[in-house]
């Protein structure tokens, strides 16, 4: 039996809506510099063409996205390996002693080979299999800072996709045909 109901299945070529969370839900995405190191990432992923991003938002603690990719699996794991690498070594660099021990703090137990935890495990990735689904997960997805409270507009959110559906100046292009 399946640890969790949430899986990527075989056939890679549908979208999936995906989350992936920091550990203990600590709002590392509320540094600009930590926020950039995630979307420099994705945009170098979508110039080497390897995840087509459908939408996304990036909040102060979590990334939801609609993606897909030949290897969503392995693009998402090296995704968040990365961003995981250059964010804690950023927070070394400056020497930010208070979240390097919450990383270290909520490190799992059995991860042996690193001193700090980023992300939680898991991108709790749902496989869209219907164009209203799809719609339904952009809108969920660009609702997420208005149910947040934090703008009364999806595109008045800088960290949104919202921003491309309503044709103004967004962080990662997106082909929206």
């Amino acid at each position: 039996m399946a640890r969790s109901r949430y899986k990527f299945f075989p056939d890679d070529t549908l979208p999936y809506f995906i989350t992936a969370t920091t550990v203990n839900w600590l709002p590392l995405f509320s540094n600009p510099d930590v926020a950039k190191i995630v979307f420099d990432s994705l945009a170098f992923l979508q110039r080497e063409k390897r995840i087509i991003i459908y939408a996304y938002v990036l909040m102060e603690n979590h990334l939801h996205m609609v993606v897909t990719s030949d290897h969503l699996s392995k693009e998402l794991a090296n995704f968040k390996s990365y961003t995981a690498r250059q964010s804690i070594d950023f927070y070394l660099g400056i020497d930010n002693q208070f979240i390097l021990k919450q990383l270290a703090l909520n490190k799992l137990p059995h991860r042996t080979d690193r001193d700090y935890q980023f992300w939680q495990e898991g991108v709790h990735p749902e496989q869209i299999h219907s164009q209203e689904m799809f719609e339904q997960k952009i809108q969920y997805i660009h609702y997420n800072p208005i149910r947040r409270g934090y703008v009364d507009e999806p595109e008045h959110w800088r960290y949104s996709s919202a921003r491309n559906y309503a044709g103004a100046e967004a962080l990662l292009a997106l082909d929206l045909d």
